[in-house]
């Protein structure tokens, strides 16, 4: 006899008091315990949501069965030219275990087209300014049928957005926006681009007109103004962002750009045993949970930092699939945003006047690598304060406060520009609009950046730029930034205050917001989506 399944529960609002336990924070790659003032609100996600039974043949139907538009078959012949595009490492985070969703996708995918009679099929990840992944990198997202199958013959690569000869201008929005993309992608028979909605900004016409798009087309979304003028990356209504890859998705589809969406969505199901404990409400963990978090604490402390960074880039989440939906890509983006918010949405009333939050060790930008002080920034004020609807969490003028240890510390391979962003630019302002006047083109062009974007495995040389301007809202809105046990002077130069304990910073907030301020604690990951009323 089958024991019941325990009802998933939704995300909580908890207020504090004296007999609340102490709040985990992540900080960086290690935790921190933190005892909160009584009466602050705690944010926990809702519990993961029940993965499809049967992900395969879910694929399967909606490829056979897809909204607003035929069936996949109906779109394959013989002689036509199929590419594939698809997300590249920045999601999922963690990196799923295998099989990746990419991989079951891509695979049926395949299969039909080969059943079809198919034959010139390339496969490109959409990197946009984002590094080349590695072959194990590829492996382990698209499996090693796929790779063995495609790579040696050229027919699995990275997309480049500095290659002149394999991009192609498709025309300028009704506000002047340049749209080019990759030229293969473009003059196929149909380009099929597969997508994993971590968060509600993913998928849409971002996969194609931001993923597959060159520096040209990028600068008119990626742009200070922009990104001042995003109310949430979260939320597509108030994206200034969005409305501009919406209308470069129009030049797409007047320029006769056939394409064919797959959107999937995950459940939070984000940390393996013995990391498991990361997902529980503090006051529900057993003994052997407070064993296991005070014995990784201290061996994470001890251990060699380059020891501990291989430990967290080796987690493997253990997410599920939760749908799939395929066809046309506004309406399967309308589908796939439902299952999000179903997953993620937590319903919140009022503003705080100081935010708290803990900083993981991983974003999108540097899986298998350093989190770098500008990545910190990135994550804090671009990411993690956007994880709203309607009105940010933290009010206007309002402070946040960020754990992490924000070491100065760089990949020199993954990210040469951002040392020199680091080193050159934040040392003279921070203002992101001084910066994008008086530096971006320099480094845009720079032909070395370029070269080892192009053959190496480094970041485009614009984009730790892109990285500060994904933070502007949050910059103008504002009134502190305060990191705790973060490395003083790194966070100075980025403009920040630091603290040695949550205490002295919740002292220093006051300076700010005033005394007794009202206090919530956003507890992710697991990641959530604030509906802020």
């Amino acid at each position: 006899m089958t024991a019941p399944r325990r009802a998933r529960r939704p995300g909580l609002v908890l207020e504090t008091d004296r007999s609340t336990p102490p709040m985990l924070f992540h900080h960086g790659e290690g935790f921190r315990l933190e005892r909160l003032p009584v009466g602050s609100r705690v944010i926990y996600p809702p519990e993961p949501v029940e993965p499809l039974p049967d992900p395969d043949e879910a694929i399967r139907q909606a490829l056979l069965h897809p909204i607003d538009s035929d069936p996949l078959p109906a779109l394959l012949h013989p002689g036509m030219k199929l590419t594939i595009a698809f997300d590249d490492i920045s999601l999922p985070l963690p990196k799923m275990r295998r099989p990746d969703i990419r991989q079951r996708v891509i695979e049926a995918v395949l299969d039909l087209a080969a059943e079809a009679g198919v034959d010139d099929v390339h496969l490109i990840a959409a990197l946009a300014l984002h590094r080349r992944m590695t072959e194990a990198e590829l492996r382990h997202c698209l499996g090693d049928r796929i790779y063995d199958a495609f790579a040696p013959h050229g027919l699995l690569y990275n997309f480049d957005a500095e290659d002149p000869e394999n991009l192609v201008h498709l025309g300028t929005t009704d506000r002047g926006e340049e749209v080019e993309i990759s030229k293969r992608a473009a003059e196929s028979d149909l380009l099929v681009y597969v997508n994993i909605n971590l968060v509600a900004m993913d998928g849409g016409w971002k996969s194609t007109a931001t993923g597959l798009a060159s520096y040209r087309s990028l600068r008119h979304h990626h742009n200070v103004h922009t990104l001042q003028h995003t109310r949430s990356l979260m939320d597509l209504r108030r994206s200034a962002l969005h409305q501009s890859n919406w209308r470069m998705g129009e030049v797409l589809r007047k320029a006769g750009v056939r394409i064919f969406q797959i959107e999937t969505t995950l459940n939070n199901d984000t940390f393996p045993a013995p990391f498991d404990m990361l997902q529980k409400r503090e006051w529900e963990w057993t003994a052997r949970d407070r064993a296991t978090y005070i014995a990784t604490e201290a061996a994470l402390r001890r251990a060699p930092r380059r020891l501990v960074r291989s430990i967290f880039h080796g987690i493997e989440a253990p997410h599920q699939m939760t749908s799939v939906q395929a066809g046309e890509v506004e309406a399967v983006h309308a589908r796939t945003l439902e299952h999000v918010h179903a997953q993620q949405l937590v319903h919140v009333e009022g503003q705080t006047d100081v935010l708290t939050l803990g900083l993981p060790y991983i974003c999108p930008y540097n899986v298998n690598s350093v989190m770098n002080p500008i990545l910190v920034m990135c994550t804090g004020l671009g990411y993690f304060f956007n994880l709203y609807r309607n009105k940010p969490l933290v009010r206007e003028g309002g402070v946040l406060i960020m754990s992490h240890p924000t070491p100065w510390e760089f990949h020199p391979v993954h990210h040469p520009s951002y040392i020199d962003f680091f080193e050159q630019v934040l040392a003279e302002t921070t203002d992101p609009a001084e910066i994008e006047a008086k530096y971006e083109q320099a480094y845009a062009t720079d032909e070395w950046y370029i070269h080892l974007y192009r053959t190496s495995y480094a970041y485009h040389g614009v984009h730790p730029f892109y990285m500060w301007y994904w933070g502007a809202h949050a910059l103008e809105h504002l009134g502190g930034v305060i990191v705790v046990g973060g490395d003083p002077r790194a966070v100075r130069r980025l403009g920040f205050k630091p603290a040695s304990t949550l205490r002295d910073a919740l002292e220093m907030a006051e300076d700010v917001v005033g005394r007794d301020p009202s206090v919530t604690h956003l507890h992710a990951p697991p990641l959530l989506l604030a509906e802020v009323t």
